[in-house]
């Protein structure tokens, strides 16, 4: 196989699971969390029910693409920050790069929903696990595998719950309207959360 034909085929692949992701999130939208079956988000994406489950596990892990996507890229700034670099500076400079809006946009639509129905707060509180996992696993990454598990998991918490206040703050001070000028607000308050960590929360 070629490297354009594997190149063709990545870019499929990351087609397939976004057109999957989406027909997930347009479900939620009309019919509700939990309203909804693995054949019906198929059936609107265009694939077999086979297929979804070649690419997720769950309805929460498709409709959870936006937080992976979002990690994935202030995972990977994280990862590139000088390894003498104090820690949480290294997530402050990581949280300040920009997010690509549309993961913003789905990530505080999700939020918002989570706000209002029991079933998507499950799904949300699923997504907010996962990330605890793969922070902790990129800490480790960057600090050693042996490093104090309480340490790595404390830290993990801190951050989590500056991401969940920032939220928080968004969804008061806007009330969940989403276009270009308060999606920058989200990404202002994250780095706000994670400076307020750094600085030992003093004023």
């Amino acid at each position: 196989m070629t490297e354009q034909q594997v190149s063709r085929r990545e870019q499929n692949k990351t087609a397939t699971r976004r057109a999957i992701a989406d027909a997930t999130l347009e479900l939620v939208r009309s019919k509700g969390a939990g309203q909804f079956t693995i054949d019906d988000i198929a059936e609107a994406a265009g694939i077999s029910r086979r297929t979804f489950f070649n690419y997720f596990p769950s309805t929460s892990a498709a409709l959870n693409v936006a937080m992976e996507d979002f990690l994935d890229g202030v995972l990977g700034h994280f990862q590139a920050r000088p390894h003498d670099e104090n820690i949480v500076d290294s997530m402050l400079k990581a949280l300040s790069q920009p997010a690509d809006p549309a993961n913003l946009a789905v990530m505080a639509e999700l939020h918002g929903l989570a706000e209002e129905h029991p079933d998507m707060a499950r799904v949300h509180l699923e997504a907010w696990d996962h990330a605890e996992h793969r922070i902790v696993d990129s800490l480790r990454t960057r600090l050693g595998q042996d490093t104090d598990p309480f340490y790595t998991g404390t830290l993990v918490a801190a951050v989590l719950a500056c991401g969940r206040s920032a939220f928080a703050e968004w969804q008061r001070r806007t009330q969940g309207e989403i276009n270009p000028q308060t999606l920058k607000l989200l990404e202002e308050l994250f780095t706000e959360a994670i400076g307020f960590l750094r600085d030992g929360f003093s004023r």
